[in-house]
């Protein structure tokens, strides 16, 4: 019989509703419990796919395919378990199928109405979400007040009343800002915040309290008191010096037996270990290594949320504080790619469109020549065929037809616009046509003799895609006896997966995106591996 845990946010956005669930999550799958998290986010957008990373920060993209929210990487990071098109709701995909059903006349010719149709599709994709779970997290995105969250507020609090007490529980995280110049923590933003869900006939059963300071008792006292929750049930979420601090943070207050009481469920004793090394492995870091990451989208580094965790990651199993330097791709030119050369490793992130492109170029280009370790992921990967393309095979203006849909040389195309040299076109694979975007988890089979083997140590892996574009099979025998090496390729063997260059330090490309499954535990093959080459060029 699942219980279901809401978690919903007060006063402000980004306050970490996402990373407090995946916390809790942690300690109770660390307790025994089959655990699911689910994300309920309020926008009309069927998913955040076409959204811009710089609006919304980056699209995480599950084994299934699904393009979902960033807090689903949390999910997964934290807790270990694979989120699934399941696990992200969407008021868009709500309406969708309420629509649809209307359709086909699955009401009956009722006046379709947000009550009830609306709250029981969500009340419905909220059970599909938990699948058959002992304890399901469902996150309410937004905050208390968008009206856009109204109807998923209204569902789960009919949800709570079918399942009772006993199988519910509301817990509000909200801000408790601190007032430098009085020295004070204010709780009006919180007292307000509980009023309004009061008000559409949700009463939390227990506060978090974002701040920077832990809260006192005599602030617990207060917060109580205006807002109905026991003084047992108010407790601190404060800053962190790390995200992976957090689930210790919370176990030290003792919040999962609370939960646990309050749910009258037993576990069993709680295993701490993997957070409590990873905490001290973390801290024995001292020393750094610079990256540069080459992008578009570097004015919020949420665009690139789960690089800059796998980076992080592979900084801790290496013994290394990694120390990121976001560079804008459109001010790179041939003049200013020079500063790269203080940089420790190189990595360029996917993207889409043209902007930045000829900047991304020649970091590649610099990555290759200085030997610097260079990881190129998704475009990255594109990016340094359409480099050594140009540079080496001398091949002029070799390019992807995303970006240049004339090139002589369209080294990267969309599969249906695949052309042999002759410029005779090729169709390799007619089930996978360019206008498709290739998602979700991929088998990808490697070379022996190559790098990425020596990362993965086995010949066969899989990983997650979001892309349409691919090297041209049609023009690899342009790259013969040169030091391109396609070292991964998909399981038909027709579509490149990794590039490696001979005779380089450590030069990678992949067509896939690693870092989405890249854990605080282990890290990542790939970025384990570029980081300590990194790190080895720091020592030359």
């Amino acid at each position: 019989m699942t219980r279901y845990i809401f978690i919903t946010g007060g006063v402000v956005s980004s306050l970490g509703k996402g990373i407090a669930a995946a916390s809790l999550a942690s300690l109770f799958k660390l307790r025994g419990f089959k655990v699911s998290l689910q994300k309920l986010d309020p926008y009309i957008n069927l998913d955040p796919g076409t959204m811009s990373p710089i609006q919304h920060g980056e699209v995480f993209v599950t084994d299934d395919g699904a393009e979902t929210d960033l807090d689903l990487g949390h999910y997964e990071r934290f807790v270990g378990i694979r989120m699934t098109q399941d696990s992200n709701v969407t008021a868009g995909r709500v309406y969708s199928n309420v629509i649809n059903k209307e359709r086909k006349g699955e009401y009956l010719g009722s006046t379709v109405q947000v009550i009830p149709h609306i709250t029981d599709e969500i009340k419905k994709l909220i059970i599909k979400g938990s699948k058959k779970s002992d304890i399901a997290f469902v996150e309410i995105g937004g905050t208390v007040g968008d009206i856009e969250s109204l109807p998923f507020l209204e569902s789960i609090r009919q949800f709570s009343l079918e399942l009772g007490k006993s199988r519910a529980m509301f817990v509000h995280l909200t801000l408790l800002p601190y007032i430098e110049v009085t020295n004070e923590i204010k709780t009006k933003p919180t007292q307000h915040s509980v009023k309004e869900l009061r008000s559409i006939g949700i009463q939390p059963d227990v506060l978090l309290c974002r701040g920077k300071n832990p809260i006192n008792q005599n602030l617990k006292k207060k917060l109580a008191l205006f807002t109905n929750v026991p003084e047992t049930a108010v407790f601190s979420a404060v800053d962190a010096e790390s995200i992976y601090d957090i689930p210790i943070l919370f176990r030290d207050q003792k919040i999962d037996e609370f939960m646990l009481k309050q749910f009258k469920l037993k576990s069993k004793r709680l295993n701490l270990s993997p957070w409590n090394n990873y905490r001290l492995k973390a801290r024995k870091c001292k020393k750094t290594v610079k990256i540069a990451m080459i992008g578009k989208y570097v004015d919020l580094a949420d665009s690139y949320k789960s690089l800059n965790e796998a980076l992080y990651h592979a900084g801790i199993i290496n013994n290394r504080l990694v120390e990121i330097t976001y560079l804008d791709s459109e001010q790179i030119t041939k003049a200013s790619v020079k500063k790269l050369k203080v940089m420790d490793g190189i990595l360029v992130p996917g993207g889409f469109g043209n902007r930045g492109i000829e900047g991304k170029i020649l970091a590649a280009q610099y990555a290759r020549v200085n030997k610097i370790p260079y990881l190129g992921i998704c475009l990255g990967m594109q990016i340094s065929v359409i480099e050594f393309a140009r540079n080496v095979l001398k091949l002029k203006n070799a390019n992807s037809t995303e970006f240049n849909s004339k090139t002589k040389h369209p080294v990267v195309a969309l599969v249906d616009e695949w052309k042999d040299n002759s410029g005779k076109k090729i169709i390799s694979d007619k089930k996978n046509m360019g206008g498709t975007m290739r998602l979700g988890s991929q088998d990808c089979t490697l070379s022996k003799d190559s790098l990425a083997y020596k990362m993965y140590e086995k010949l066969a892996i899989n990983e997650r895609h979001r892309h349409r574009y691919e090297v041209n099979d049609s023009l690899l025998e342009l790259f013969n006896d040169s030091q391109l090496k396609f070292s991964g390729r998909s399981k038909k063997g027709n579509l490149m997966e990794i590039v490696e260059l001979k005779g380089h330090p450590w030069y990678l490309g992949c067509q896939f995106h690693p870092e989405f499954t890249s854990s605080p535990i282990s890290g990542h093959p790939l970025f384990n591996g570029f980081i300590a080459a990194s790190k080895k060029k720091r020592k030359l």
